[in-house]
Order: C-alpha cells, then sequence, then structure tokens
C-alpha cells in the first residue's frame, strides 16, 4: 500500500540525525543574542570541522589577503550566515557517513553534488547575489533525499533507478521515483531539511530544483540551484553541450536575467573551482 510523504520521513531521526553542533550553530546564527565569539566556541567543540573551516576560509575560494589562524576571526571575516552555511555543509555530509549504501557510490553522489554547488554559487555571484554561499548549499544538497530514499526503501529505489535508465531519454529519475513512490527526491529533501530547521531558502531551493517555476518565496535561488544541476553535470563529463545534460526550464533563465552563453564559461570556472573545494569538503 501506498505510503505519504509525512508517513515516508516521520521516522527520519531514526535513519539519520545531523550532528548537534550543526543544529546549534544553526540556531544561534538566528538569534540576536549570539555573538561572532560564542559561535566560534561552540565550533571549536568539534576540532575537525573547525581544522576544516580553517582550511575553507584560507582557501583561494575565499582569497583572503591575511591568514585567518583562529576560527573567532573565521567567522568575523567571512560572517556568520556563510560560516553557517558551511558547518551546514559539512554537518550534513557527516551525517551521511558509514550508512550502508549499495545503490550509488557515495563519492560519486558528493562529487556530483559538489559541482552542483560550485556552479550554482558561480551564477549566484554573477547575479551580484550577497549570499552566494547560501545558493552554494543549496546546491550541494539538492539531492540529499536521495539518500533518504536509498536508505529507507533500497529495493523501490532501485526499481526508480533502472525505470529511469530504461524509459526514454528525458525521464529522469525525480519522475521515476514519482511513478514508483508518489513523491520524489526533492520532496523528501525538502522534509528533511524542513525537520532540520534550515533556512527557508534552502528548503525551497531543494524541494523545486526540477521545477523552478513553482518556486514563490525564492524563485531565483531556486532556478540557479536548477540550472546549476545541468552544468554541474556538463562539467563533470566535460562537455559544454546541452544536448549532454538534462534540459533546463525557459522559466528558469528568465528569473534570473542569465543567458545560455554563460553555460561555457561557467562550465570552465565550476571545474577549476571544483578542484579547489574537492579536497576542502571531500578530503
Amino acid at each position: 500500500m501506498p505510503v505519504s510523504l509525512e508517513e515516508f520521513t516521520q521516522d527520519i531521526d531514526g535513519l539519520v540525525s545531523l550532528p548537534a553542533i550543526g543544529l546549534r550553530v544553526n540556531e544561534m546564527v538566528s538569534d540576536p543574542a549570539s555573538t561572532v565569539a560564542d559561535i566560534a566556541k561552540v565550533i571549536c567543540q568539534d576540532p575537525a570541522l573547525a581544522a576544516r573551516l580553517l582550511r575553507i576560509a584560507n582557501s583561494p575560494a575565499y582569497g583572503l589577503s591575511t591568514q585567518v589562524n583562529t576560527v573567532t576571526r573565521a567567522v568575523a571575516i567571512i560572517g556568520t550566515k556563510p560560516i553557517r552555511d558551511l558547518v551546514l555543509a559539512t554537518s550534513t555530509m557527516s551525517a551521511f557517513e558509514g550508512i550502508p549504501n549499495e545503490l550509488v557510490s557515495m563519492e560519486n553522489f558528493w562529487s556530483h553534488s559538489l559541482y552542483c554547488g560550485t556552479a550554482a554559487h558561480l551564477l549566484a555571484e554573477q547575479c551580484d547575489m550577497k549570499h552566494a554561499e547560501t545558493v552554494f548549499l543549496g546546491g550541494l544538497l539538492h539531492d540529499i533525499g536521495q539518500l533518504v530514499i536509498f536508505r529507507k526503501e533500497p529495493q523501490k529505489a532501485k526499481q526508480a533507478l533502472l525505470l529511469s535508465i530504461e524509459e526514454h531519454d528525458d525521464f529522469a529519475l525525480h519522475k521515476a521515483e514519482q511513478e514508483i513512490f508518489g513523491f520524489d527526491h526533492a520532496e523528501v529533501g525538502a522534509a528533511l531539511l524542513r525537520h532540520w530547521h534550515f533556512p527557508a531558502l534552502l528548503i525551497e531551493s531543494v524541494a523545486l530544483h526540477h521545477a523552478p517555476e513553482q518556486a514563490k518565496e525564492f524563485p531565483i535561488e531556486t532556478a540557479l540551484v536548477h540550472i546549476a544541476n545541468s552544468i554541474a553535470a556538463l562539467a563533470e563529463i566535460d562537455s559544454v553541450s546541452e544536448a549532454d545534460a538534462v534540459q533546463t526550464e525557459p522559466a528558469a533563465w528568465r528569473v534570473t536575467g542569465l543567458d545560455k552563453a554563460t553555460i561555457e564559461p561557467t562550465v570552465r570556472a565550476t571545474q577549476v573551482q571544483f578542484a579547489e573545494m574537492r579536497n576542502l569538503l571531500l578530503g
């Protein structure tokens, strides 16, 4: 008997849980009473997380002119919300470590996710967005619902994968999931992020990354993640031809004000920045 999305995700804590520090930092950034020092102190409770954030802060991605030697300084220079996004990125990735999964290579899954996040960040910068790091996180987590589905219903997830492969070329995985489950990984991912109290921008951009025209609160950010997903696929196979990736919705281009001339330079820039970020987030 088919189950609803609500029933499917009601015991999500039994499948995967966000590390406590990720939850705490997320809460603190939304609390005006929390200081930079308070946030840094919580991050430092996890030495591995603190070290990773310092590596990121000192990477070419941020291009800071001076060496950042403390987490407090990293939070102060980079900003509380971008640091929050980096903490949520690393915390979410670590939440799925060690979870058995025979359907997909976790290395391939996170590589595609990082390509998408990188492309989304680059596109957000082209749109002069001040919160490009949050759009990066939307790209990084766009497929997170797949991991929940793989974990909870591996046999049905396999059916959906096979269906998407066997059917015609534009029969994407999310359409196959709709056939098998009645909902797709985008909806499951959004439910997970909602349960973890992630920012509304992330929830909508993940929920609607296959249907950006439906976005109401964050239409531009959702459209950027949608376009980034296609650019990520091209960057992975070293192509700049639209025919080699999932087709993008015309509405996504209209709402962002971007045009398709940006595809080739963004693919190339994504490949360069992916190489820089890979060791920082996946190493």
